[in-house]
């Protein structure tokens, strides 16, 4: 197979920004795998330097890549993420956009979509949350979530030293949504334990990530006192970090850009369900591009968070979304082959 990739500038609507900071502007990596009859597979690397990556470091894994995929058929796809882990052990976005290219390029030979691949139907995926990003002021605050009011599900990024104001504000302005908060590893135990009686009285449905992810005494501690649903973000990466969060957590938000392929988001899938948690995916900012690999998953899970691609302001893809018109935050997906994505002319 032949590889090819491009480095694509992509912009959010407003700044992005989260407890250790943020941007407008975003680099991701449009992956192409060519087989010999002609067929592309495509996918998408949102790097994230959080986990040690950015483009530079996915297009120097990429030609790591290359030779070998240029020898592969593209059909035994454990065994060429097999290999690729074992030329780079790290490199998540990277491995995703390959894993990701391999399964487009699997649909689109045998004609199906991957849900249908996969014995799925779309109707049960769950409704996705919309994320409100931490704010420079009050009224900013207020007009992105107005701007949100056609979402029935909020993800309130908090882990500032305004925390109960901006949660405060979004429940004012947002009074019947359903709110969700991730607090990206900025608060203590200490912290944590008193933020909850704000939590409850706001209506928050789940938190998410409150302690560094090293922590999972403090996440076991903080469940067994919580009278909300915790889940565990950056604290999981792929499925061998599920069993030592069980007990200290509810459930994992899982993340492809993280654990590095479609077939390891399975395997999390499928060991969170054995130690009896419950799952959510998440995303960085992607396209649709990256987007449409885990909407293909989503009706796996017991929530989604696949709103990447809906906060950017120039999505060069379209195809899976979640900003449709009049079904806000349902995930709505087509009958096109593999991801069912296309490059917007």
């Amino acid at each position: 197979m032949q590889l090819e990739y491009e480095v694509l500038q992509v912009h959010t609507r407003y700044p992005f920004i989260i407890a250790r900071g943020g941007t407008a502007t975003w680099s991701v990596v449009w992956v192409r795998l060519r087989d010999d009859s002609g067929l592309e597979g495509w996918g998408e690397a949102a790097p994230s330097r959080f986990y040690g990556e950015n483009s530079a470091s996915v297009v120097a894994a990429l030609e790591r890549f290359q030779p070998i995929l240029a020898r592969a058929d593209g059909w035994s796809i454990e065994a060429i993420e097999r290999e690729l882990d074992g030329a780079l052990r790290w490199n998540a976005a990277a491995k995703t956009a390959v894993s990701a290219a391999l399964h487009d390029l699997l649909g689109k030979r045998l004609g199906v979509p991957l849900w249908k691949l996969w014995g799925l139907s779309p109707a049960s995926a769950p409704t996705s949350s919309f994320t409100i990003a931490i704010a420079p002021d009050d009224e900013t605050l207020r007009s992105r979530v107005r701007d949100a009011a056609h979402y029935p599900v909020l993800k309130v990024k908090l882990g500032s030293a305004r925390d109960r104001e901006i949660l405060r504000i979004v429940r004012e302005e947002a009074p019947h949504a359903t709110l969700r908060v991730d607090a990206n590893a900025a608060w203590t135990v200490k912290g944590t334990l008193a933020m909850l009686d704000t939590l409850v009285q706001h209506g928050v449905e789940m938190l998410e990530q409150p302690l560094p992810p090293h922590d999972v005494h403090g996440l076991r501690f903080i469940r067994e006192r919580s009278p909300m649903p915790l889940f565990a973000d950056e604290s999981c990466i792929v499925a061998t970090d599920i069993p030592k969060l069980a007990g200290a957590v509810d459930g994992i938000n899982l993340k492809l850009m993280k654990c590095g392929s479609l077939r390891e988001a399975h395997r999390m899938i499928a060991t969170a369900r054995a130690h009896d948690m419950q799952v959510m995916c998440g995303c960085m900012i992607e396209t649709t591009l990256g987007i449409a690999s885990a909407a293909h998953f989503a009706p796996l899970l017991d929530y989604v968070d696949l709103d990447g691609a809906a906060l950017l302001a120039d999505d060069p893809f379209s195809g899976p979304a979640i900003d449709s018109p009049g079904k806000a935050g349902t995930i709505v997906m087509n009958d096109a082959p593999g991801l069912g994505v296309t490059r917007r002319s």
